[in-house]
């Protein structure tokens, strides 16, 4: 049995959210975490191996996902979704989109909010939402 698409992307979302926090916060190494947003070569090896990993916690997820719930996802949709998971991952995490998203629509003060997991961590998350909502239809599409 094959899973129709309509009913496939809210599992699909559910499946990518679920891996997304997983490599966010068990799987990030305290390394990556604090040296991912740094200038030069030492923040994108850091970020490049946070990313990596997430990318294969989400890839995981999806295809074992696909397996037990019968999502009928093809391994184009899967690829799709996982690049472009990876990709807008990569440059939220350099931090300065985020900041720059605050300040264009004047939300610099609730960025700075709570620290580094108050605003900033919010607004981060936020774009990890919308770029995963949007892998979920990339991956159940025909």
């Amino acid at each position: 049995m094959t899973v129709h698409r309509s009913a496939a992307y809210p599992a699909v979302y559910a499946l990518l959210r679920i891996a997304a926090d997983l490599a966010d916060h068990a799987v990030q190494t305290d390394h990556q975490a604090t040296h991912k947003a740094k200038a030069g070569a030492e923040g994108h090896t850091a970020l490049a191996g946070h990313v990596a990993s997430y990318v294969a916690t989400q890839g995981a997820a999806l295809i074992l996902g696909n397996r037990l719930l019968g999502l009928g996802l093809r391994p184009r949709g899967i690829a799709a979704a996982l690049a472009l998971s990876g990709a807008t991952h990569y440059l939220i995490d350099r931090r300065w989109p985020v900041r720059r998203f605050a300040e264009v629509t004047r939300k610099t003060n609730f960025y700075d909010l709570g620290g580094p997991l108050g605003g900033a961590y919010r607004l981060d998350q936020a774009a990890h939402h919308l770029a995963e909502g949007i892998a979920a239809y990339l991956a159940v599409r025909d």
